[in-house]
């Protein structure tokens, strides 16, 4: 296995990865559930120690070897630096001539302020798209103007540098990743497949991100307590596990001997 990943054991989560979408087919069956809804697999990182520091809302990006947004049905809004209502036709023009694939909405930070200032219309843009990228320099205005409920989803928006003429290939990129956020406890929730990947996709995401995560973790493994493979319902299945130090249980033990004596 990867250097950066000493003692995790691939077997282990190939294992945990058959059982869990074996779990999702088998509750979609006893509820015949004939729309078989897509669901999000998540990987969960238990720390040892809480990293320390300001938290940082701005998503870390984490390529996948499979997009969890490029599927059939898939569909991504778009929000776009204006000014009153001015480059909110320009950005769909945009969009439509560049083809920009799964993009189907286009909103101007000027709506964004008016449309959707009551809660209710903000919970259902929410759950009307299934990614959400914005021009990076409007990124610091979203949170209030979006609210509660992106965060509590993690479907706040992507930056994407929108000043370049290539929109293309900026959302693309947005696309083929998963994004960490850091947060003020000891764990790290990340989406990392679906419930529509095969065994050998949903694996080699978990691999690939769990790689990448680490290199924005404090102490990166050593840091690292446990990883779970979980959907928004089921149970963690755990993929690692680290023993307790054997070693310093010993010596705590002879220690203890030395005073009795």
């Amino acid at each position: 296995m990867s250097s950066s990943l000493p003692g995790f054991q691939v077997d282990q989560a190939k294992k945990a990865v058959a059982a869990l979408l074996k779990y999702i087919g088998k509750q979609h069956e006893d509820a015949n559930d004939l729309l078989e809804e897509d669901e999000m697999i998540y990987l969960l990182i238990a720390l040892k120690k809480i990293p320390q520091g300001p938290r940082k809302d701005k998503p870390i990006r984490l390529p996948v070897p499979h997009s969890l947004y490029d599927f059939d049905g898939a569909e991504v809004c778009l929000i776009v630096k204006d000014h009153k209502g001015e480059g909110h036709k320009a950005a769909k023009e945009r969009v439509k001539q560049q083809q920009i694939a799964k993009v189907s909405k286009v909103i101007g930070l000027s709506k964004l302020k008016t449309k959707y200032e009551p809660h209710e219309a903000k919970r259902q843009l929410c759950g009307a798209y299934d990614l959400f990228v914005a021009d990076e320099r409007i990124i610091p205005s979203l949170p209030k103007l979006l609210g509660k409920t992106f965060f509590k989803k993690k479907k706040q928006p992507i930056p994407v540098d929108l000043r370049g003429s290539d929109w293309a290939a900026q959302i693309q990129k947005a696309r083929n990743a998963t994004y960490m956020y850091t947060s003020a406890g000891s764990s790290i929730n990340i989406r990392v497949a679906r419930s529509s990947f095969t065994d050998k996709q949903c694996l080699e995401n978990v691999v690939k991100v769990l790689a990448e995560a680490m290199k924005h973790i404090p102490k990166k493994w050593a840091n690292v307590q446990a990883v779970y493979l979980k959907t928004a319902e089921s149970v963690s299945l755990p993929i690692y596990q680290q023993l307790p130090d054997q070693t310093l249980r010993i010596k705590g033990a002879k220690a203890a001997q030395v005073e009795a004596t």
